[in-house]
């Protein structure tokens, strides 16, 4: 079987910027689950998804166009503590969830105060240009539940 629109894909990466060092590999972990053809992955890694088989291992360089975006100006906020769902110190430079309108998000602290935090709003891999180094572990045919609700469920339930 191959990767293909509405199949679910489990698969182990290793995430680094171009030229640099790793920022996040799930090889120690579960693989990440997903649907294809879905937008539940970024652009870059879903293309690069279509058509490969399990056990395949393959890299892919991905713009920030196929990524996370270019970064954008004006993205500076000040929020109130409240609304961080990272607990414990906090220090700027430091990668944040924040409760957003739209569930959480991750930001980038760029100053702590007493009742306040002032974040960069841009996602932190905005605007670089990142390689995956992929393996897929498993694919298989969406059941009809996951189509309807539109990406992969994991084992006993949803996995998002």
């Amino acid at each position: 079987m191959q990767v293909s629109s509405d199949s679910v894909v489990s698969f182990h990466y290793t995430l680094k910027e171009e030229g640099g060092e790793v920022f996040e590999s799930s090889v120690e972990a579960d693989p990440i689950l997903y649907m294809q053809g879905r937008g539940g992955m970024i652009q870059g890694l879903e293309e690069a998804m279509e058509g490969k088989s399990v056990d395949e291992a393959f890299e892919v360089t991905v713009t920030p166009e196929k990524g996370y975006g270019s970064r954008k100006e004006g993205e500076s906020h000040r929020i109130p503590k409240k609304h961080l769902l990272t607990k414990g110190k906090l220090t700027p430079g430091m990668i944040i969830q924040v409760n957003t309108a739209n569930g959480p998000e991750e930001a980038i602290l760029l100053k702590v105060g007493l009742k306040n935090v002032d974040i960069d709003a841009n996602h932190p891999l905005a605007g670089k240009t990142l390689v995956f180094d992929v393996k897929i572990v498993d694919i298989r045919d969406a059941t009809s539940e996951e189509k309807d609700h539109g990406h992969a469920h994991g084992v006993g339930g949803h996995q998002h």
